[in-house]
């Protein structure tokens, strides 16, 4: 080969490794990064049968996505990983989702719960909404309360009526403060 010719071959062969360093490194950015979480979290939101008994979360870093939460259906968690899988950007996934126990009694305490807090005077208006902001995840009859509350009045009194429903082993309170 001429000297010409194996400079022009080392070249590509340099462009060719650094291609996929390029694209990460357009992905670390900021505001990047920033974009790629709305997304994200735009198409978790948007899965048909996400309820109040399930609570997805994730986590991204450089590109990869982290998912979290508990779901009630199986189906969830599939779907969940399907959809952040084809966002642009998306360089891996990692499904940390936990499927809860296909349980009547489970189910039967759901329902109770969400009666109970969003049946409640002080915190009907936390059901109003397409998306309630208080999830309700039964576990083997063990609760967590996830989501966001205007105060800490209102935090307290879900707790309390989650907590004075029969067949509930135990309460999490898992509840943030708006602001």
């Amino acid at each position: 080969m001429t000297r010409t010719l194996k400079g022009v071959v080392l070249g590509m062969a340099g462009l060719l490794f650094a291609l996929p360093h390029i694209s990460t490194a357009a992905v670390s950015s900021p505001r990047a990064e920033a974009a790629l979480q709305e997304k994200v979290r735009h198409e978790l939101v948007m899965l048909p049968y996400l309820s109040i008994f399930d609570h997805l979360t994730f986590n991204v870093d450089n590109g990869h996505v982290t998912l979290m939460g508990e779901v009630s259906r199986p189906i969830l968690k599939s779907d969940a990983e399907g959809v952040v899988r084809n966002i642009e950007g998306v360089t891996g996934i990692t499904n940390q989702i936990k499927v809860l126990p296909l349980s009547s009694f489970d189910n039967d305490i759901r329902w109770r719960v969400a009666r109970a807090v969003y049946g409640y005077g002080p915190l009907q208006r936390y059901a109003m909404g397409a998306r309630p902001p208080i999830h309700i995840i039964v576990d083997n009859g063990n609760v967590k309360l996830e989501g966001v509350v205007a105060n800490e009045t209102d935090k307290n009194l879900a707790y309390l009526r989650a907590n004075g429903v029969f067949g509930v082993f135990n309460v999490q309170n898992n509840l943030r403060i708006d602001g």
